[in-house]
């Protein structure tokens, strides 16, 4: 079973997976949103910050579950 595939499954099977995912996509769009932006405030840059550190939280929990699930 290759790492998409167990993405998948995580996704259908597991709800702390899924909950991460979907906050993971979430902040991803934030950001986006802010890089859009042609300048930024000094609040806009911590907030930036802020944003990139919780999405990296989620994207190495998620990570942690997909190795943890290929040790099965």
């Amino acid at each position: 079973m290759n790492e998409q595939e167990i993405v998948e499954l995580l996704r259908k099977e597991n709800e702390e997976f899924k909950k991460l995912s979907e906050e993971h996509r979430n902040l991803d769009g934030l950001l986006a949103e802010i890089d859009h932006k042609r300048y930024l405030s000094a609040e806009e840059e911590v907030e930036r910050k802020r944003i990139q550190k919780l999405k990296l939280l989620r994207k190495d929990r998620m990570a942690e579950m997909i190795r943890e699930y290929k040790k099965i």
